[in-house]
């Protein structure tokens, strides 16, 4: 409380409000919200600090004030925060309180939706995958198993950010209890129950919480909690009012609102790039500001699913990651350039909120470059000892990379074929989640992909090493399936022969990095593999630190990019539709000199582009 009370001082300081004015509620009577004992509409956009670099956060918050937003919304994504139990992260792109008093200095409102599960198209749908460790596990229920570390997590996160509510000066005027969990199969009302008891023994009771759900009788019915604010989300092309209708069946009074008015939509690989016209889209807006409705636009700034923190979906026993970027075709660009959508909504706004005086802030600078040879660094292979220092875990049988604490990314499966086995085969591995590149004593044998292509032929003679290079593509973050256990998750077998004595060799394929700075000025000492095999590349490239740029891996099958130190995500360029990777320009370095790196699983190109301008809607 004593922390809570000096932060309302500062914040009380910073806005020019006495504390004793301060108070958001809901006037079921007549509604509406009431902000300061007086009626309150909020419009309200969508954006994700995880998803946008820290020294660009302020640059993205004004282009929102400048488009006539009063509010923000936000996810916190719990495995972002605590990558292991117990161990927290809060520095750099994870300063969530660093957003916060942003936010509240720009003079925007905050919707928070702390979870614990966001969804959001984001990995496991922010929850921790250190959660599957126990293979019982029912997430987002009553189980103990998730309960407790949900719990502790729920106390941690609501105590730091109860400084930052509106009753205390900060920019919080509504805390969202879960997300759309009438969505959810499990529908268990114990558990949501117990969150809303949770939130408010942390936050208090004159806080006011809401849920969000989708507009059908079994989603409301599953999804709201009595005594709080019910919400519900729907794309521009629906009907409005029938929608509000059924939400009116369940809830007689309150404000009405939309908590995830959708500007766009989010990308898989393979599939055609989503895009939503900017006329449906204002038209649609228009309609709901004119029935007085409080609306949160999803996404406005989309952002980049940097490094390994893109999700997946599962529907009709298909297996749909999603893309890096996550320009959501939102009002601002990935990399947060005003749209042409952006100033038709911000014309929409002007109609029933004063606009600031301020112009909108330009667009950051980008540039292109010649095309860059890469050298060929060595194979994955070849480096094991680097990027898994601690050696190999043996075990009888294959085990899930979450079972060794290896929650992203890749991990090197190895067995010896068994001295009774023929010169060729079928090897056959139906638990591989998601896609495992295979080598017979170092050379590619083919892919394997969960679900569509979990077998293939080999060659191999009795005594030769098989190695599964397996990649995690993101943990499924919606709906069922959600127990997604990467790695190998069941028994391999090569014409019906059990493979056996494994040893797994976790990656922290970061640890490479440092090794190629240190050896770029030698020449290359080994010579790439006659077949493509995984490895790695790089180039010393000279960029402009003022300057966004694009990644253009065209010529290149598949891989992971950085660079210098910095993770810029997966490419695809082969499965589409994203083919450029965001560089935002504070990860170029201002000494001018940058190491680009590819780990290359596929067929590997020669040379690389930089462009000025992103291509997300390649073929598929």
């Amino acid at each position: 409380m004593i922390l809570a009370i000096f932060w309302a001082l500062a914040f009380s300081t910073l806005s020019g409000s006495s504390l004793l004015e301060r108070s958001f509620q809901v006037d079921y009577g007549n509604d509406t919200f009431l902000k300061d004992g007086e009626p309150f509409r909020y419009v309200s956009g969508s954006i994700h600090y995880a998803r946008i670099h820290p020294d660009y956060w302020q640059d993205r918050l004004q282009k929102m004030y400048s488009a006539g937003l009063n509010a923000i919304e936000l996810y916190i994504p719990w495995n972002l925060h605590e990558p292991n139990p117990g161990e927290y992260n809060f520095e750099g792109g994870a300063d969530l309180l660093k957003f916060l008093r942003l936010a509240n200095e720009t003079g925007l409102l905050v919707i928070l939706r702390p979870g614990p599960y966001m969804c959001s198209e984001w990995d496991l749908g922010g929850l921790p995958a250190w959660l599957l460790k126990h293979t019982s596990i029912a997430l987002r229920t009553s189980d103990e198993n998730y309960l407790q570390p949900a719990t502790k997590w729920m106390n941690k996160l609501l105590s730091m950010v109860k400084p930052f509510l509106y009753k205390y000066g900060g920019p919080i005027i509504l805390v969202q209890i879960e997300n759309e969990y009438g969505s959810y199969p499990a529908c268990d009302y114990t558990y949501m129950e117990y969150l809303h008891k949770l939130f408010v023994n942390v936050l208090g009771d004159d806080v006011v919480y809401f849920t969000t759900d989708g507009p059908s009788k079994s989603m409301l019915t599953c999804g709201m909690i009595k005594g709080v604010l019910a919400t519900i989300d729907f794309r521009a092309v629906e009907n409005a009012t029938a929608h509000f209708d059924l939400l009116r069946s369940f809830q007689p009074n309150g404000p009405l609102v939309n908590s995830e008015f959708y500007t766009g939509w989010l990308d898989h690989w393979g599939e055609p790039h989503q895009t939503l016209s900017t006329s449906i889209f204002t038209k649609s807006l228009d309609n709901l500001l004119s029935m007085g409705v409080n609306v949160n636009m999803y996404m406005f700034e989309g952002g980049t699913n940097f490094a390994f923190w893109t999700g997946g979906n599962y529907k009709n026993g298909m297996y749909r990651p999603q893309c890096s970027t996550h320009d959501y075709d939102a009002p601002l660009s990935e990399a947060g350039d005003p749209t042409e959508k952006y100033y038709a909504i911000r014309e929409v706004i002007s109609k029933y909120l004063p606009l600031p005086p301020q112009p909108v802030p330009q667009s950051t600078p980008k540039a292109s470059y010649n095309a860059m040879n890469m050298q060929f660094f060595g194979s994955l292979l070849d480096v094991l000892q680097i990027i898994s220092p601690h050696g190999p875990i043996k075990s009888k049988y294959p085990v899930t990379m979450e079972m060794l604490n290896q929650y992203h990314g890749f991990m090197l499966y190895r067995t010896t074929v068994p001295t009774e086995a023929a010169t060729t085969g079928l090897l056959n591995c139906s638990g591989i989640r998601d896609r495992g590149y295979v080598m017979v004593n170092g050379i590619s044998q083919g892919v394997l992909e969960r679900i569509t292509n979990p077998n293939i032929n080999i060659t191999f003679k009795s005594g030769d090493t098989l190695d599964i290079l397996v990649e995690n593509q993101g943990h499924i973050n919606y709906g069922i399936g959600m127990y997604d256990p990467k790695g190998i998750y069941s028994n391999v077998t090569l014409n019906g022969t059990l493979l056996l004595n494994w040893s797994m060799y976790p990656l922290t394929i970061d640890k490479i990095i440092l090794e190629i700075k240190k050896n770029s000025h030698r020449s290359t000492i080994r010579e790439p593999p006659a077949i493509n095999i995984p490895s790695f590349y790089y180039s010393e490239v000279i960029l402009d630190p003022n300057n966004d740029t694009f990644l253009d891996p065209m010529g290149w099958s598949k891989g992971q990019a950085f660079l210098n130190d910095f993770n810029l995500g997966r490419y695809w360029p082969t499965k589409g539709p994203q083919v450029t990777l965001y560089i935002p320009a504070p990860v170029i370095d201002k000494g001018g000199k940058n190491m680009l790196i590819l780990l290359e699983l596929e067929s590997a190109g020669e040379t690389i582009r930089l462009l000025d301008k992103p291509i997300l809607d390649g073929p598929v």
